[in-house]
């Protein structure tokens, strides 16, 4: 016995008595957390409840190693012990457990277990696994650019900062998760990614997940480019944890690049309360996940190293047992969230992009036709204004750098983007500040919100609306609603510039495509869609300047045409979201719309007042918001109204408009409400199956009549 204690404490020479201790009281804390929280759900005083058993030893041992409010961390659900050991208080955890609107971290908008935290530098944790990888990578980022961009104390970036990815073994099957490891490896970045591995991802097992049930095994290529993988880790040990996240943070601290390690863990308990493991496990799996709970043999550890005598180890549990039931019935004292807060850090609300603040529109001198400069130019401009009056923003996509290459650029003219809207920003700014992306839409979206959590403008740009879809989970379920979510703690406003739409005779099925009401449709998310060159400047300053995540859709038809050309409008030009332009006046009919289709409107307005037709078209400039004050005057004064726009008529964004017309405006109408729009079919290739499925001059001419004859 004696020789046997003195290997064990050999052993466990990395930590000391009370280090080790303190390992168990945030290990039995976040047990006991748990299963507080089963019970209020059985009481239905919880909603939901998931839970961390079987991983405490490893998350205890992370947090240990780590710092608190220096260091960045991306969690997921199953994280209680990590929380609670890095700060979050079991009361913390109880009030989002019952849906208090004090609950810190979500003021009741969450499910329990998604953690958030701005004075720890926990970022608010969403429910999908792997989104939060990217963040992470992205936070890191931060730390690389703020040192040439000259703001590290700026934004806080501390120069020996790390960024713990945790996440679960399913979540290593996402591609997230690889796109993310792809980034922080190329970039070399200070990022931990901690593996969980319970060996089960609900009910479907590792080895499904992907070959040989082991991620780890997998990245022997990625060692040699600065990826320390820690492998097979005994993460039921919080001993042997502890010394494995310890080197993997050395590592990443000393700016060696990313880490990994795959700890295996347990998970006695089912995923959650509306999961019954039983009906997958057998009996002798669920025996021996018993056997090796650490809540059990860590504890005779301890007692074996004398760190603890029985009679200790009591009084510790029952110490902690009171601070968890104290923290319970605190927790149920609490106001329930608040009726009518429904709303609230939707959009920020201390800058308001509608207000007349970002109003200077008033005064600019006229575009006529033919004169001015292009869109494309003016997005240039505007972008170079903007970067030369923030250090903080960041441009970044894919291809708009001049050359990743920087040695090229002696000899080479540059790409800038394949419609040159960002030529010659990198060899004006520099490569920290403008720089390519991988092919991968999710990465960029992910990496922007971390750098933007940080501190960072990233103004990104997906090159074609048609390639948005992979990066879709995180414009959705994270981009838009992370003020939300996190009540107001964390914000990323990022603005992600998209060229969209067709009328290119060519572009076909992948570079055509329109379909702005999906995102329209996003609580959080301003959209706008400039249709000539001075509005596209005037918009996208007030994006670039406004606190909120703005998707600026470009149409791309639009980019270089004579007819939307306009005059330079100088650094602090600026149109507020949700002012419409009217773009002619009239007094029989009213044409809303937006994009490549008001000058379609315009042209066939000029024909028809020939006939004694005086059409008035609005331009709305801007989706979400819409300027509804403007659609309706332009109603009550023409009784008549046509909806329009490229994308395709059944469920487009014409449909909430027109409805909204009926519903508000009933009884100033003259005639039904009307929509015009392509036909429900995917972009053509050939130019003239494409001008027969898009509208045209033509189609908005016979709509002008027929309206006018009801």
């Amino acid at each position: 016995m004696v020789l046997a204690n003195a290997a064990a404490r050999r052993e466990t020479m990395s930590l000391s008595a009370e280090q080790r201790i303190a390992l168990f009281r945030t290990m039995y804390a976040a047990r006991r957390i748990d299963d507080r929280e089963i019970a209020g759900k059985r009481q239905n005083r919880v909603f939901f409840q998931i839970n961390g058993a079987g991983h405490e030893a490893v998350q205890a041992a992370a947090a240990l190693c780590l710092r608190p409010g220096q260091d960045w961390f991306f969690l997921y659900y199953r994280d209680r012990a990590l929380a609670y050991g890095l700060g979050v208080s079991a009361r913390d955890m109880f009030l989002g457990s019952v849906g208090s609107r004090l609950d810190p971290a979500t003021g009741g908008r969450q499910m329990p277990s998604h953690w958030s935290d701005h004075r720890l530098n926990i970022f608010t944790t969403s429910s999908p696994t792997g989104s939060q990888c990217l963040q992470a990578v992205g936070a890191a980022e931060a730390g690389l650019r703020a040192g040439p961009c000259g703001l590290q104390e700026r934004l806080g970036v501390r120069p020996d900062e790390v960024v713990l990815a945790s996440l679960g073994d399913g979540t290593a099957a996402e591609g997230e998760f690889w796109e993310s490891l792809n980034s922080a490896v190329n970039l070399r970045l200070p990022v931990v990614f901690l593996v969980q591995d319970n060996g089960y991802a609900i009910s479907v097992p590792t080895e499904v997940q992907y070959p040989g049930g082991d991620v780890a095994a997998l990245l022997g290529g990625w060692k040699e480019h600065g990826l320390l993988v820690l492998d097979n880790v005994d993460g039921l040990d919080p001993i042997a944890s502890y010394d494995a996240l310890a080197l993997a943070t050395a590592h990443a601290r000393a700016r060696r690049g990313p880490a990994l390690v795959r700890a295996r863990v347990s998970r006695p308990y089912s995923h959650s309360l509306s999961d019954d493991e039983q009906a997958y496990k057998t009996a002798a799996e669920r025996e021996q996940e018993a056997r090796t709970d650490p809540l059990a043999t860590y504890p005779a550890r301890l007692l074996e190293l004398g760190d603890l005598t029985p009679a200790s180890l009591d009084r510790l549990k029952a110490e902690i047992q009171e601070e968890v039931d104290l923290a319970w019935e605190e927790a149920l004292a609490g106001p329930p969230a608040e009726p009518g807060s429904g709303a609230r850090h939707l959009y920020s609300e201390t800058v308001d992009p509608t207000s007349a603040a970002f109003d200077t529109e008033a005064g600019q001198p006229g575009n006529p036709d033919g004169h001015g400069k292009t869109m494309v130019d003016l997005i240039n401009a505007t972008l170079r204004q903007e970067m030369a009056a923030d250090p903080a923003i960041l441009l970044f996509g894919q291809d708009v750098a001049d050359a990743s290459r920087q040695a090229a650029l002696a000899e080479v003219k540059g790409k800038g983007g394949v419609f040159k809207a960002t030529h010659g920003l990198q060899r004006q700014f520099g490569s920290h500040r403008v720089f390519n992306a991988p092919l991968a839409e999710a990465t960029i979206l992910g990496r922007a919100i971390g750098l933007a959590a940080r501190g960072f403008k990233p103004v990104v740009e997906i090159q074609f609306f048609d390639y948005i879809w992979p990066a879709m989970l995180q414009i959705r379920d994270e981009l838009a609603c992370i003020r939300w979510r996190s009540d107001g703690h964390f914000k990323a406003p990022v603005v992600v510039r998209v060229p969209i739409g067709g009328y290119l005779t060519g572009g076909a099925i992948c570079h055509s495509q329109s379909g702005e009401c999906t995102f329209t449709h996003i609580p959080g998310l301003r959209v706008v869609c400039p249709s000539r060159a001075v509005d596209a400047a005037g918009l996208l300053r007030t994006a670039i300047r406004c606190d909120d995540p703005v998707l600026f859709l470009e149409p791309k038809h639009l980019y270089r045409q004579a007819h939307n050309k306009g005059e330079e409008p100088g650094p602090d030009f600026m149109i507020p979201f949700g002012k419409a332009r009217t773009v002619r006046e009239g007094r029989d009919l009213s044409v809303i719309t937006y994009g490549c289709t008001v000058h379609r409107a315009l042209q066939a307005a000029r024909q028809a007042e020939a006939e004694g037709l005086e059409v008035e078209i609005l331009d709305l400039r801007s989706l979400n918001p819409y300027d509804w004050d403007a659609v309706a005057r332009s109603v009550r004064r023409t009784h008549r109204v046509l909806v329009a726009h490229e994308d395709s008529l059944s469920w487009g964004y014409g449909a909430e408009l027109a409805a909204r017309i009926a519903d508000e405006l009933f009884f100033h109408l003259d005639a039904p409400v009307r929509r015009l729009a392509a036909k429900d079919t995917w972009v053509a290739y050939h130019p003239d199956l494409e001008q027969e499925i898009l509208p045209q001059v033509g189609d908005f001419l016979q709509a002008y009549r027929a309206l006018a004859l009801i």
